[in-house]
């Protein structure tokens, strides 16, 4: 996998604004679906009158769902235009768009004023950044002292990974470029924050596999009737679900949560 950082980031914001990205994950785009997201968002220990910060917030969802559960104001950061303007139009039609913003930016560099934040959220994209390290100092430098950092990403012991999901696909699929938990862990202590809590939910990405399986089965019944013309290239999506399920009963593969505070 060869592929320069900021062409990576541009497919990956390309890819998860696509029709196909929707048709094939569901609203939520990340493993463990709402539910996970409601537990993270009770390890802020957020309310109303705090800012907290969706970062890499593709649709929307999450960030509204932040919204509605705690009555906070949130600002929603993604590298792609398009899925700002999309959020955007579904904070609106959620009646949230006095609550709720979204804005352009790179999560490696983020357009947020230093300790401006009660609380940050992000969930299955630390695995997309390039440069992971700038991604866990921004994220720190945000934060208010005493302000929590809710976490959620895919794992994966990076050097049984096999070949096939080291790809500039298998990067896009959250796969190619997943740490271990504890290299996690590391990359926010050493940028300042204190991890509280880390553990792991496998099952969710099991069971978003599932949803991907099944569509990817459909595709190939439906061919270039897909979205984005997704069944142009379904076989090898296909291989790559395949993958990635073995590597997950092989124990290479996870899926993990981390809750960090600034001291």
């Amino acid at each position: 996998m060869t592929s320069a950082p900021e062409t990576l980031k541009a497919c990956c914001a390309s890819a998860y604004a696509s029709a196909a990205a929707r048709w094939l994950l569901g609203p939520s785009f990340h493993p463990g679906g709402t539910a996970l997201t409601s537990e993270l968002v009770q390890a802020l220990r957020v309310g109303p009158g705090e800012t907290v910060a969706d970062v890499a917030s593709g649709p929307g969802t999450s960030a509204l769902q932040l919204a509605r559960e705690t009555g906070c104001y949130v600002i929603g950061i993604d590298l792609s235009e398009e899925s700002v303007a999309a959020a955007a139009k579904a904070a609106e039609a959620a009646g949230l768009g006095d609550q709720v913003r979204f804005v352009h930016g790179d999560a490696e560099e983020l357009p947020l004023a230093t300790a401006s934040l009660d609380g940050a959220l992000s969930e299955c994209s630390l695995c997309l950044f390039p440069d992971k390290e700038a991604a866990a100092a921004e994220l720190a430098r945000v934060l208010r002292p005493g302000a929590r950092l809710a976490l959620s990403d895919v794992v994966a012991d990076g050097e049984s990974l096999p070949a096939e999901l080291r790809t500039a696909s298998a990067w896009a699929a959250c796969l190619a470029d997943a740490r271990p938990p504890e290299e996690i862990a590391g990359l926010l202590e050493s940028a300042g924050l204190r991890v509280e809590a880390s553990e792991r939910r496998d099952g969710a990405l099991a069971e978003l596999l599932d949803r991907v399986e099944g569509r990817l089965a459909v595709a190939r019944l439906v061919g270039d009737r897909l979205p984005d013309g997704l069944g142009s290239g379904v076989g090898r999506w296909i291989d790559l679900a395949a993958k990635a399920r073995q590597a997950l009963d092989e124990g290479i593969l996870g899926y993990g949560v981390i809750v960090a505070r600034r001291p």
